[in-house]
């Protein structure tokens, strides 16, 4: 065989890179994507455009102590870092599709025999391909995670629209019961007066006198301790509104907003169970648990590698094809791999019960709450205050004729405080069972909460009307 020139080789090993790197060209073209990683990114579009358009901070409403609800929550929702994290969690988690769907890179292989001289040079290319089934199954595992980082993002959002509200009514009750103490402190100043007035005149001693500065004394300590509980209030506020320390406080909003949710439908809890976003991600997690087990199954089909190479120094170019595969031969481990699967899925699906078990029970605690708090306030507010300042009116007038004394006037004036302390109590703990149950529970979102009603992935939540402002 004549000997091949140096320039001639030269001239045959760059067509064979031109080949090569022209088969590396086209290994490189972008993948199809399937159904449901086109379905996630139809979703990371519709939230991104109302949360971060063009991966930016929206501008944030200008609030004013005459700003609504609405406008706080919006704030908080778009503002709040813990969003923000869960939002980036998800978004990662979509782009994990399509690296589960596509094949590995191809390589680049390279081979030479030498003796005395270079007598081969074979450049080559190899792909490997897993077994049939097995990219799909990792897109879908890859999916229905997707789907439960979602809903662990939807979640956030409830929480920190929650935490706000939270914030809000008990600062708002704050108020009332820091009004109440000081209407009664100055109620006590009255008494003390009429107290001087008898004891001047010989009826009473001043030991009435000094029971009634005993009593504002204690009332006074109590609404300084009541207006010092709303720094630790204020923070949170501030913190649900996802705010620094060092950040400018905002002003609380002026108008109280109740939510906006019937409890005694029978129909909320079966709203709850269709929409509640820590049920879907349970449900994600068993899909996803389901295709990992599918998928573990097809630990029993061979991976395949095929390439290949070109002697650039024969005459003529000699090819070899090479063609190789995994022999799945390991019963134990293949076994391990299944079971694995198996207890991931049963695990999913037992997690998705206890919660579906929980949610009930929380329900029903909730509704009990809601309830009790119902009649209670209806029991204060029709019943006992308005005889609790009659029975004060009458001790008060007999007190001033002689024909009572301090200490059941001292009496009719705790028993008027600790109703009307008593009723605020109950609007507060109506007010965020209200709001638990509407945001944590059913997972109803707030005015302009920056979620889908629904997903364009497989099993769709069910959705509910949104509050209305």
């Amino acid at each position: 065989m004549k000997a091949v020139s140096k320039s001639k080789l030269w001239g045959r090993s760059r067509s064979l890179l031109g080949v090569i790197l022209a088969g590396l060209l086209f290994a490189g073209c972008k993948g199809t994507p399937t159904q449901s990683e086109s379905a996630a990114r139809r979703d990371v579009a519709a939230v991104a455009g109302d949360y971060r358009p063009q991966g930016q901070r929206p501008p944030l409403p200008q609030l004013s102590a005459n700003s609504t609800l609405a406008d706080f929550l919006r704030y908080a929702m778009l503002n709040q870092p813990q969003i923000e994290a869960a939002y980036f969690n998800w978004l990662s988690s979509v782009e994990r599709i399509t690296q589960g769907r596509s094949l590995p890179d191809p390589r680049l292989t390279f081979q030479t025999d030498i003796a005395n001289v270079i007598t081969s040079v074979m450049p080559g290319l190899m792909q490997e391909l897993p077994g049939p089934g097995k990219l799909g199954l990792r897109a879908e595992v890859a999916s229905a995670e997707s789907q439960a980082k979602y809903f662990g993002f939807e979640t956030s959002v409830l929480q920190s629209a929650f935490a706000f509200k939270r914030a809000y009514y008990q600062l708002h009750f704050l108020s009332d019961k820091v009004r109440v103490n000081r209407e009664i402190l100055g109620l006590l100043a009255d008494l003390e007066k009429i107290a001087r007035v008898q004891n001047e005149v010989g009826k009473v001693t001043l030991q009435d006198v000094l029971r009634a500065q005993i009593e504002q004394d204690r009332l006074a300590t109590e609404v300084a301790n009541l207006e010092d509980s709303r720094n630790p209030l204020l923070a949170q506020f501030k913190a649900a509104l996802g705010l620094m320390a060092n950040q400018p406080d905002l002003p609380m909003p002026s108008r109280f907003e109740s939510t906006p949710l019937d409890l005694t439908s029978d129909q909320l809890l079966a709203a709850a169970f269709a929409r509640n976003p820590r049920l879907k991600a349970m449900e994600a997690e068993v899909r996803q648990a389901d295709a990992a087990l599918r998928l573990a199954y097809k630990a029993r089909v061979p991976d395949f590698d095929v390439g290949v190479e070109a002697d650039a120094k024969a005459a003529p170019v000699m090819v070899r094809p090479q063609f190789a595969m995994t022999l799945p031969i390991r019963r134990d481990k293949i076994a391990a791999i299944i079971a694995e699967a198996q207890a991931g899925k049963r695990s999913a699906e037992a997690r998705l019960s206890a919660e579906q078990i929980q949610l009930a029970v929380e329900f029903a605690d909730k509704s009990f709450m809601y309830r009790e708090a119902t009649r209670n306030l209806k029991l204060l507010t029709d019943s006992l205050l308005p005889k609790a300042r009659q029975a004060l009116d009458v001790a008060r007038s007999g007190y001033s004729a002689g024909k009572v004394d301090f200490i059941n006037l001292q009496e009719a004036e705790r028993s008027l405080l600790e109703f009307e302390l008593a009723a605020v109590d109950a609007r507060t703990r109506r007010e965020l069972v209200l709001a638990e149950v509407s945001l944590l529970i059913i997972g109803v979102p707030p005015p302009g909460a920056p979620i889908l009603t629904t997903t364009s992935q497989p099993s769709p939540a069910a959705t509910l009307p949104t509050e209305k402002k």
